[in-house]
């Protein structure tokens, strides 16, 4: 036993070292700084162009984003096996394209930036308005594109201001003039027109709507305006995008043409992911790092993958937080790291909204399963009726937030349904087996585990070391190991046994 001991000793050592010298390698040679900081903030992006190939040659284009007002573009490369790559410039605007003799089947190809944010960046090309086009309207639409230019253009001093104006009147639903028109164009394409008919040049291009962490993304149609060489871009609610009010879009293109073009292939279709980091302006970003060791990391993934990675990266210290909480305290959970699956629906919506799903949805549900076991299934029927009942109270909880306006609300659907009935089959036979006492201990410990593990995975510090630095996972399952050989009274039980503790020193007296 002290050999098995000793052994978990040095293993958990090893674990430890290995991690933190990780760290440190991170931290030293790729200047990963150890604190979030007010470091320049870069974006990664990632397009994943999907399709299906005929078994005939196969040639993809698709449209590149480059150095623009507010970004700066330090790197780009591709993942296309088995395919030919080709950068080239049409009209100013980059374009990858990637051909194959013969292909079959579904293809996958990527294309990932880097961009550094920098508001004073200014586009390296020089681009030109476009040729103003004559507009063509049936009579219905004319009447109504006259009435609402009209009122713009007596609102405006300016092509930039005309397009707020327009873009006002086209979001207002009262206004029957913008009604009819989008009855039969979209808001970009009505804000195109218009402005071209008031002899402003604009142009209908796509920009990527830049927000942390998402995955499968698509390009947002914008409306690019020009005022003499100058150019600003709007969104479909007539926001500017760009200047000192820029919101988070950036341009996926700098000149009006087709995103995807593809020859030899069907059912194509691209997506588009993203994540945000902020590194010190000394550092090498990761897409320029050759090193071995790093191209075998998380790092390396497709974005969509990593952005997976970023909440999964967390669980290590929800089972860190269930270890403790129940070896070294004693607390009683219904199911042993069901609180870190609950704590991980949890990171999704706000806590109180969660608090309050979860025990609406488990106290509905053990009246169910109440009502169920009166009519004697067998286990696995009871539980597949539960896990229906688990869906229509999510569905109808989801409903309900949704008419009365509560949005976090209708995150009931992140948690996980299966864990969901399980929870309510084994409160159930405790209820019958150990009464309602036992139901409400372990309950509660379920919630208050939940809710410590939520609390130290949801640290931004803790985000940030967890998906940076990946050696800490290690030291993590040292430390769970190290629990895990803990073979001491509990603090719940020293507190249960302390009468017998209080009786100690007078029987040793009496010895």
């Amino acid at each position: 036993m002290k050999l098995a001991r000793s052994s978990l000793l040095w293993v958990a050592l090893l674990l430890i070292l290995v991690g933190a010298l990780h760290t440190a390698w991170r931290h030293l040679v790729h200047q990963v700084p150890l604190l979030p900081g007010s470091e320049q903030s870069y974006w990664s992006l990632e397009a994943r162009v999907e399709l299906e190939a005929r078994g005939e040659p196969l040639s993809v284009r698709l449209a590149l984003p480059q150095t623009q007002p507010g970004y700066i573009l330090l790197d780009e490369h591709t993942a296309s096996p088995g395919f030919g790559l080709h950068f080239e410039t049409q009209n100013q605007q980059r374009l990858a394209q990637w051909t194959t003799r013969q292909a079959r089947g579904t293809q996958w190809l990527y294309y990932r930036a880097q961009f550094l944010v920098a508001p004073e960046a200014e586009s390296e090309l020089q681009v030109p308005p476009p040729a103003l086009t004559h507009v063509a309207w049936s009579e219905s639409l004319q009447t109504a594109a006259t009435g609402l230019l009209e009122r713009a253009w007596q609102e405006s001093s300016d092509a930039w201001s005309l397009a707020r104006a327009m873009s006002r009147y086209l979001n207002d639903p009262q206004n029957q003039n913008s009604r009819l028109l989008l009855s039969e164009l979209t808001a970009d394409e009505v804000l195109v027109r218009l402005l071209n008919e008031a002899e402003v040049p604009a142009r209908r291009l796509y920009g990527l709507k830049l927000e942390d962490g998402r995955r499968r993304q698509a390009l947002q149609p914008l409306v690019q305006v020009f005022q003499g060489q100058k150019w600003q871009v709007f969104d479909a609610q007539g926001s500017a995008v760009n200047g000192e009010e820029q919101a988070q879009y950036l341009l996926w293109q700098l000149n009006a043409g087709p995103i995807l073009e593809v020859v030899g292939g069907t059912d194509s279709r691209v997506t588009f992911s993203m994540i945000e980091s902020s590194e010190p302006s000394s550092s090498v970003s990761s897409a320029q790092i050759s090193d071995a060791l790093l191209n075998l990391s998380i790092h390396s993934l497709p974005l969509a993958e990593q952005n997976l990675f970023r909440t999964l990266l967390l669980l290590p210290l929800g089972a860190l937080a269930v270890v403790l909480l129940r070896v070294l305290i004693g607390f009683k959970t219904s199911g042993t790291f069901m609180p870190v699956l609950i704590a991980l629906a949890f990171l999704e919506m706000s806590l109180v909204t969660g608090l309050i799903s979860f025990l609406v949805i488990v106290g509905i549900g053990l009246v169910l399963r109440q009502l169920l076991a009166s009519l004697n299934l067998l286990l696995v029927a009871r539980v597949a009726a539960v896990i229906v009942c688990v869906i229509g109270l999510i569905a109808l909880f989801t409903v309900i937030s949704f008419h009365t306006g509560l949005t976090t609300g209708m995150q009931v659907t992140l948690f996980p349904m299966i864990i969901l009935a399980w929870t309510i089959e084994r409160m159930s036979i405790l209820w019958e087996e150990e009464g309602a006492k036992e139901v409400i201990i372990q309950g509660a410990g379920s919630l208050i585990t939940a809710v410590l593990a939520f609390s130290l995975m949801d640290l931004s510090l803790m985000r940030y070391w967890m998906f940076n630095f990946l050696g800490l996972q290690l030291v993590v399952l040292a430390l769970i190991l190290l629990l895990g050989s803990y073979t001491g009274y509990r603090l719940f039980e020293l507190w249960r046994f302390k009468p017998l503790m209080d009786l100690q020193p007078s029987k040793s007296k009496e010895d």
